[in-house]
């Protein structure tokens, strides 16, 4: 029997990825939550908002730990799984590669720094500055790994030459055509994800245990973040559409079943392809597409007529590029509907169902996270390297590809459960009503010792 070594490799990869993006989204994401809780509470001298960055800490610790492994797993991956890519392409990523590591190191060492200092310094901001170097961290190895899928997208900064890359200029192939929005699109998706995994927690507090002070303040300040990086997630959607439209309009073409070339382009929401490859039951929104891709609602967009069949992104993507623009506006709604209820008389922004709809939000963002790379991804075959090399011609030929495939299912099914193992023990029984009071004994204890030695 003929093994699909082709098939298994990219059903290795897509496990790793799916399960690395939560936790790379989590490690992105949580430490601009906490500069900012820090931050209110020095600036309002209020200790609820110190120790959601204390607590806030700790939980992303362990996020980290997880995501440093499957970090590890996906370059192990790209040598065992994908080495003729390697082969082509290694020598034109290898500098943003090295230069994730060492962002993630730098991030590292101030992450630990930051962990053992606090109350350690007369002015507490200067223990608030410390998240500078853990915030920029984050985001450089972000930044890093999502110039590799750009270059992937649009590659760039090499000449080709008998079949290899040649006169490589790894700096403009980090800075290639998709850099600036794929970079855009996934902090400010990250930043979304963090603050509506944080104010989730809050709202499930609030539905089990009641309003109290410490999750009132924790849900208000995450809900305002995520307003705003909901809203900036939009406008980077928006961004990446254009972008789009003008370097892989096969890959926008196929997110909306744009078969043939026009001007004033429909938008294509949900729907189904009939036997004819035409859709069917979608909602049309006249000449979105091409306002949606240009800015201009008479603009030409190209149709996936324009390329060969071969060269057509599956169709599938669809789905997934309209439930991720969805799930972001859903979320969006949320946020909005909260900020209303907030400020409209006589209404309870606490209420059950509203909590239900925050603690939803946080699954959604995720969901959308997940979806919005799975769109990435897809959307760019058959290429590997759009334009020079296609994901069969990557691929493994070895059969060792299958069992090395349940070796990683199985070993993030233990990393999946030891986190949410670790999680639990390090929350449940340590309520933040009781960490605070212990928080302010602690404070006292500080100053009394302050004052004896002065």
């Amino acid at each position: 029997m003929d093994i699909d070594t082709v098939l298994w490799s990219r059903l290795l990869t897509g496990l790793t990825l799916a399960f690395h993006v939560i936790f790379a989204t989590v490690g992105v994401g949580v430490p601009l939550m906490i500069a900012i809780a820090e931050f209110m509470g020095i600036r309002k001298k209020d200790p609820h908002y110190t120790l959601m960055a204390k607590r806030w800490t700790r939980g992303f610790i362990i996020s980290v730990a997880v995501g440093v492994v499957t970090g590890t797993a996906i370059a192990l991956q790209l040598s065992l799984v994908w080495p003729n890519f390697m082969q082509l392409a290694g020598n034109v990523i290898a500098l943003p590669l090295f230069m994730e590591v060492f962002a993630f190191f730098f991030e590292a060492i101030f992450l630990g720094i930051y962990l053992y200092t606090w109350n350690r310094f007369k002015n507490p901001y200067t223990h608030w500055l410390l998240t500078f170097p853990i915030v920029i961290g984050a985001g450089m190895s972000a930044f890093f790994i999502t110039t590799v899928n750009g270059f992937m997208n649009t590659p760039e900064g090499f000449v080709l030459e008998n079949g290899s890359f040649s006169a490589v200029n790894p700096v403009a192939a980090m800075l290639n055509a998709a850099t600036p929005s794929k970079v855009f699109h996934v902090l400010s998706s990250a930043y979304m994800t963090g603050a509506a995994l944080l104010a989730g927690i809050a709202a499930f507090m609030i539905l089990k245990k009641g309003i109290s002070s410490y999750y009132k303040k924790s849900l208000n300040l995450m809900m305002a973040v995520l307003l705003v990086f909901s809203l900036l997630t939009v406008v980077a959607g928006d961004v990446s559409a254009k972008f789009l439209a003008k370097h892989q309009p096969e890959k926008l073409a196929a997110a909306e079943w744009h078969f043939e070339t026009e001007r004033g382009a429909d938008l294509l929401v949900f729907g189904w392809l009939n036997e004819n490859q035409e859709p069917t039951g979608a909602i049309r929104i006249p000449n979105a597409l091409s306002f949606l891709g240009f800015g201009d609602f008479n603009a030409e967009v190209t149709g996936l007529e324009e390329f060969p069949v071969d060269e057509w992104p599956p169709l599938l993507v669809h789905y997934l590029f309209d439930l991720m623009v969805s799930l972001g506006f859903i979320i969006l709604g949320i946020s909005v509907l909260y900020f209303l209820f907030k400020f409209w008389k006589n209404r309870n922004e606490y209420n059950k169902w509203l909590m239900r709809g925050i603690l939803l939000s946080t699954p959604l963002a995720f969901l959308a996270v997940e979806l919005g790379w799975f769109y990435a991804e897809i959307g760019r075959q058959p290429w590997i390297i759009r334009g020079y090399m296609r994901v069969e011609e990557a691929a493994t030929s070895s059969p060792n590809v299958v069992p090395l495939f349940f070796v990683f299912l199985l070993l993030y099914i233990v990393l999946g459960t030891l986190c949410v193992i670790v999680l639990r023990r390090l929350f449940r029984g340590n309520s933040a009503e009781a960490e605070l009071e212990r928080h302010m004994q602690d404070i006292e204890h500080l100053a009394k010792e302050e004052g004896e030695r002065a």
